[in-house]
């Protein structure tokens, strides 16, 4: 009886250290993880640049940044690796020609990072154009 509950007490002390070992690496930390324009009027051309942090133990290397339509565009990145405690931006344009009421965009980072967002979101209220 003692063995078997040795062995289950040394298998639960294995499976809950296995998620500590995961999170081992590399962390995207954002500043903010969406930007709020607020009322902007159909056809303006806005950005903003997202912060991060590497808070991890290893080199953070951003291979991708993805929007969901050509209306935004993400206008750069590190290509570079960034070293544990260095920071870095993502800045996204919105394009607002054609768009009318609230406008949610998701902006999908694709990296390396463990146990963190790999989003980000603008959003803004475009109004009608006065002719």
């Amino acid at each position: 009886m003692a063995k078997k509950l040795l062995i289950v007490l040394l298998w639960l002390v294995a499976t809950t250290a296995l998620p500590q070992e995961v999170l081992n690496g590399p962390v995207i930390s954002w500043e903010k993880l969406s930007y709020e324009f607020g009322d902007i009027i159909q056809g303006e051309k806005i950005e903003h640049t997202f912060k991060f942090k590497n808070t991890g133990t290893a080199a953070l290397v951003i291979t991708n940044v993805e929007v969901t339509c050509g209306c935004t565009v993400p206008k750069g990145w590190p290509r570079d690796p960034i070293m544990p405690g260095e920071k870095g931006e993502i800045t996204v344009a919105f394009n607002s020609s054609g768009k009318i009421g609230r406008q949610n965009k998701v902006i999908t980072i694709t990296s390396n990072s463990v146990g963190t967002t790999n989003h980000v979101m603008i959003v803004a209220n475009v109004l009608e154009k006065k002719r």
